[in-house]
Order: structure tokens, then sequence, then C-alpha cells
């Protein structure tokens, strides 16, 4: 069995997008100020459910990264966060874009780029999660018990 390589789950810009992701929501909620475009453009419900997914995004990503028991677990829980935080991310770009036109051009450059970073960190945990079964199909549980790999 070759070696096992699974990308770091310590990546400073995607610990750092999603520490700032709670704050922002509890933010949005407690002070109840929202983006001129999320208001014009989300129904309240979806303005609601946007703030909750970037709290849950945020303190579920984090929590998947310093996950201390199976790997595969916290890879999960990880995988999950960064697939909503694209899109949602998305779908506040497609609102800025929406109403703001081109004068947005360039917040929406910045948090298109927070999608396609969190789009992409979910495919490179895919293929670590895929990796990580095909070396578990390669160890008998007998090795597992022994502590040989």
């Amino acid at each position: 069995m070759g070696n096992l390589r699974i990308r770091s789950r310590h990546q400073p810009y995607e610990i750092a997008v999603l520490a700032a992701a709670p704050v922002c929501g509890v933010l949005m909620m407690t002070l109840e100020v929202r983006p001129t475009s999320v208001q014009t453009a989300m129904p309240v419900p979806i303005q609601v459910a946007w703030e909750l997914g970037l709290i849950a995004v945020g303190v579920g990503g984090l929590l998947g990264i310093v996950w201390p028991g199976r790997l595969s677990t916290g890879l999960g829980i990880e995988l999950a966060s960064v697939l909503v935080l694209g899109t949602i991310t998305g779908m506040y770009a497609v609102a800025v874009v929406a109403m703001s036109g081109r004068q947005s051009i360039v917040a929406t450059s910045f948090v298109v780029a927070v999608t396609i970073g969190s789009l992409w960190r979910a495919a490179q945990i895919a293929v670590d999660l895929r990796r990580l079964a095909q070396a578990c199909e390669l160890v008998s549980y007998e090795q597992l018990q022994a502590g040989v790999t």
C-alpha cells in the first residue's frame, strides 16, 4: 500500500472565512442590519435562513477541522460546511449582481472567489474521503486491531 495523503485540514484562508461567517450571521441577526441587496432580492424567510446558514457553516466547519475523533467524521462535517458555504455565498453574489449590476463587479468578484474556493475545498475533501475509504478497504480488521498498517 502506498502513502495515504490527506490534504491539510488547517488551511488559513478557509479557517478565516469559517471564523468570519458566524460573526457576520450573528451581527446581522442581532443588529437587524442586512445588505440592501439581500433585503431587496430575498424574501424575509430566506434572509433568516441565510443568516442561520452563515452561523451553522462557520461553527460546523471549524468543528470539523478540529474534530478529535475519526478523521472521516471530521472531514465529512467540514465537507458539508464548505458545500453550504459555497451555496450561500453564491446566493449572495447573485443577489448583489441582481441589485447593482456592473457597479458590483468588484464586490461580486470577492464573493465569487469565496464560492469557488469553498467548492474547490469540497472537491479536495471528497477526494480525500475516497482515498481514505480505499485505504481502509486494503487494511484488514485484524491489522487495525493489532495496530499494523
